[in-house]
């Protein structure tokens, strides 16, 4: 099985017994029964799960990773790596640009006396800050400029500096990208967003190349407790055999909305890593095989974005992104994020494209009317 649709539809599932359920419910248990001395792969329910085991074989099949090791949440599975897998004393390369949080918590390893270099991921710019580091953080397509760098360039240079390498792969998803395969050594994902597509669980997940590297993360997990709970992982699990339609729809529907907005004087800074005049695209062309679906663009000012939000109707305004229905916000509500204060993350969602394109259209001329009176 080497095509994605059928590796997300057959992905971790149970050999067939006869009898048996075709698809097995999730495991409610703290407790195991647990007889003399500890043995056997569960024990206790912060340690270990079955439902936990069958998503982990899951997507360890679509990462093509040796192990993955799931969280509570995207940002559970990256404080397990840059806190689980770093010293006071080591030095930590993050992206200038990438998510809010993280770059918070690059301020929490500088506190406790790491040193922390961040540069852009445009152009690779990390590279010029690599020497002697321990870790390097990469955030491809980063969230929310939409730039892309070179995993596997960096990944060779960091590893020259005997780095290990994470790629937070969140918006491109195992069926857009894999990391491990271009040289990184651990894969890191919200399952939040696109991976499980509904906007209704929270999960995140560290895919790892070395099982060693996997025992770790592992125990930070089992040390902080920050496990999925067992209907979390069932419906993520459950959602893994529609990514593969999901994904195409959404990045079709990116593309014509990205279009739509190109034709528009008022619109400028249109990003989306599939067009082919986006400064990502000749980097993204060789390493994706999906380009995502989140747009950004930016409108004259705040109010006329607000403005657009408010006339849209089929489009929710909410932070997030990757779900089956389009949403958008106006990401300079938020501190943190360096963008115009009319920029616009646009997650486009797998509705008509007719409708959708029509809806963007009369949010804008609604938004542009307003504005002249």
């Amino acid at each position: 099985m080497t095509s994605d649709g059928t590796r997300a539809v057959h992905a971790g599932r149970a050999e067939v017994s006869p009898g048996g359920p075709f698809t097995a419910g999730p495991v409610f248990a703290s407790t195991y029964h647990l007889s003399g001395e500890p043995s056997g792969p569960f024990q206790y329910g912060r340690f270990a799960n079955p439902t936990w085991v069958a998503l982990e074989r899951a997507l360890g099949e679509l990462e093509d990773a040796a192990e993955v090791v799931t969280f509570a949440s995207g940002m559970a599975a990256i404080s397990a790596v840059l806190l689980g897998l770093t010293a006071p004393g080591d030095t930590v390369v993050l992206p200038s640009d990438g998510y809010p949080a993280t770059r918070t918590l690059g301020d929490h390893l500088a506190a406790r006396g790491a040193t922390v270099r961040r540069a852009p991921t445009a152009a690779d710019a990390q590279a010029d800050v690599l020497a002697g580091a321990n870790l390097l953080w990469l955030e491809t397509p980063s969230n929310p400029g939409l730039d892309v760098c070179d995993i596997a360039r960096l990944s060779e240079l960091a590893h020259a500096e005997g780095a290990l390498v994470a790629v937070d792969n969140t918006l491109a998803t195992p069926l857009g990208q894999r990391p491990l395969a271009l040289g990184a050594d651990l894969s890191v994902a919200s399952g939040t967003k696109a991976l499980t597509g509904h906007s209704d669980i929270l999960l995140g997940y560290v895919a790892c190349a070395d099982p060693a590297v996997a025992d770790r993360v592992r125990a930070w997990r089992t040390l902080t407790g920050g496990v999925p709970g067992p209907m979390e992982a069932w419906l993520a699990h459950r959602s893994l055999a529609t990514l593969h339609l999901r994904l195409a729809r959404q990045a079709e529907n990116a593309v014509a909305v990205a279009r739509l907005l190109q034709s528009r004087a008022e619109v400028t800074g249109v990003r989306h890593p599939a067009l082919p005049e986006d400064p990502a695209y000749p980097v993204a062309a060789r390493q994706m095989r999906r380009h995502g679906c989140v747009v950004g663009f930016t409108l004259p000012d705040a109010a006329t974005a607000d403005r657009f939000l408010r006339a849209l109707r089929l489009v929710a305004e909410a932070t997030s992104f990757g779900g089956t229905h389009s949403i958008a916000e106006r990401r300079g509500r938020w501190p943190g994020d360096a963008v115009a204060p009319g920029f616009i993350r646009f997650s486009v969602g797998c509705e008509d494209p007719e409708d959708l394109l029509a809806d963007v259209v009369q949010a804008l001329d609604a938004a542009l009317t307003d504005d002249a009176h």
